[in-house]
């Protein structure tokens, strides 16, 4: 049976993480655990939050001394679990995030970033920006007088899927559908084919950083310029300052791929594939640019031979801390950050030396085989 090009396109891109970034509350979507002994969070001797399976649906529950004080129901998932989850739930026409988050890395439950860390709450507001970069739509429909952003429940397209880069697509597809042999996209548009700055502009309105609205979210499109949209943060001049979550293109523009190179986020992304934890994959496209004989081939192919080009990732953008996503796991006192690969692509000498000494174990082509399947 022929498939069209899309239709394959599509059924790849559902894995990805932009397409797990938010969907409705199913139960099999929310990755923690709500068996007895594991889904309680203890905030101190007297007061937890434990999730519950309950006949309308996943709950969080609070309860003190052994006592039931408030609860409210997962229903929508945020993240798509290679990091973590966090759980929103409606009050009326409003979002807030519930207390606790699952945290991928520990595998267990946390507190939510942004919540304090002793304290029960359930009301924390989501905005509209938040979900901007979670989502493909929502309907703003009112602002209360507290500044509350409620939203359209009937109006709401989940994950960030295929119009969020191409734009609307029903002009699209009413033209292909009538018109299968014309083989030339029409009423869609390439990024790949946007000039330079406005295929950053597309990137940057999740991963240029903090910043301020100009105009109501969701108003963006592909091609549009972002600074019509929004107002960034000045990016801090110490590279170290800068958070490897939310601020990609504030790290890859101060790197000389960047600068030099004119490397923009596709040339190694390919945002219709998973490729989590592919490290020959990514590797394979630096090569294309520092292969042997090229004038900025990496100097370690000479000294120790080809091995070293399937791992260029872990040398060039290692793993950091972020401060942004950093959780209070049950009973600590300081906050775990998640880790992230730095989009700031330069040599880490003591990052180099760990790379090298794996190699001489063996166990770095075990763990580049391991993540490649």
């Amino acid at each position: 049976m022929f498939v069209p090009l899309a239709t394959k396109i599509f059924m790849r891109s559902i894995f990805t993480q932009h397409h797990l970034t938010s969907a409705p509350s199913t139960g099999k979507n929310i990755e923690g655990s709500f068996a007895p002994g594991k889904n309680v969070f203890a905030f101190d001797a007297v007061t937890n939050v434990t999730m519950e399976k309950r006949d309308s649906g996943f709950y969080q529950v609070a309860y003190q001394e052994g006592k039931e004080i408030t609860k409210a129901r997962i229903d929508i998932v945020v993240g798509s679990g290679r990091k973590g989850q966090s759980y929103l739930h409606w009050v009326d026409n409003r979002l807030v995030q519930l207390p606790i988050t699952f945290f991928t890395p520990a595998n267990q439950w946390s507190n939510s970033p942004g919540y304090e860390p002793n304290r029960v709450s359930f009301n924390r507001p989501i905005t509209s920006r938040c979900l901007e970069c979670h989502s493909t739509y929502f309907e703003t429909i009112a602002v209360t007088s507290m500044g509350l952003e409620e939203f359209n429940h009937n109006k709401i397209i989940y994950a960030v899927d295929c119009e969020r880069c191409h734009g609307p697509a029903a002009a699209h597809v009413e033209f292909q559908t009538k018109n299968p042999e014309v083989k030339e996209a029409k009423f869609i548009v390439n990024p790949g084919k946007l000039a330079r700055e406005r295929l950053l502009d597309l990137c940057a309105l999740c991963h240029g950083g903090a910043s301020r609205k100009i105009k109501p979210s969701f108003q963006f499109q592909v091609g549009d310029t972002i600074s019509n949209y929004l107002t960034f943060n000045p990016t801090d001049p110490n590279i170290a300052n800068i958070d490897v979550h939310g601020n990609q293109l504030g790290l890859l523009s101060r790197s000389k791929c960047f600068t030099v190179g004119n490397v923009t986020c596709i040339n190694c992304h390919n945002t219709h594939e998973n490729e989590n934890g592919k490290i020959q994959v990514f590797s394979d496209r630096c090569m294309s640019c520092h292969s042997e004989g090229h004038s900025k081939s990496c100097k370690m192919t000479t000294t120790i031979g080809p091995a070293i080009t399937q791992n260029c990732i872990d040398c060039h953008m290692p793993k950091q801390q972020s401060h942004a996503v950093a959780v209070y796991l049950q009973g600590a006192n300081v906050p775990t950050p998640a880790l992230m690969r730095t989009h700031y692509i330069t040599i880490y000498p003591k990052e180099t030396k760990k790379v090298l000494a794996e190699m001489k174990t063996g166990s770095m082509h075990s763990r580049i085989t391991d993540k490649n399947k």
